[in-house]
């Protein structure tokens, strides 16, 4: 995974601060292929409660600004049942 201890420290601590500490992180996409070089951060945000677009916002935006790349940020809530994507995205995810 192409991601040092202090991003995920602050991934981690960024959307705990925003969604509360039970919230799940997963990473998929490029950034799981050490191989490879540059793209963006896809992330999968399953919660408690569903997640609002101003949340979501303040999320992509603080990780955007402090790690300097871009981010996707795909949710879920915690027991609905997943679209196709989500349920890839899941499946194929590392849990931070």
């Amino acid at each position: 995974m192409r991601l040092n201890t202090n991003q995920i420290a602050f991934i981690r601590k960024t959307v705990a601060s925003i969604l509360g500490t039970s919230a799940r992180i997963y990473v998929f996409g490029s950034r799981l292929q050490d191989d490879a070089r540059g793209g963006d951060l896809d992330l999968l945000l399953e919660s408690e409660t569903k997640l609002s677009f101003l949340q979501r916002a303040r999320i992509k935006s603080t990780l955007e600004s402090h790690l300097g790349i871009p981010v996707d940020v795909v949710s879920m809530q915690q027991g609905a049942s997943r679209t196709a994507f989500q349920a890839i995205a899941h499946m194929q995810g590392v849990l931070l």
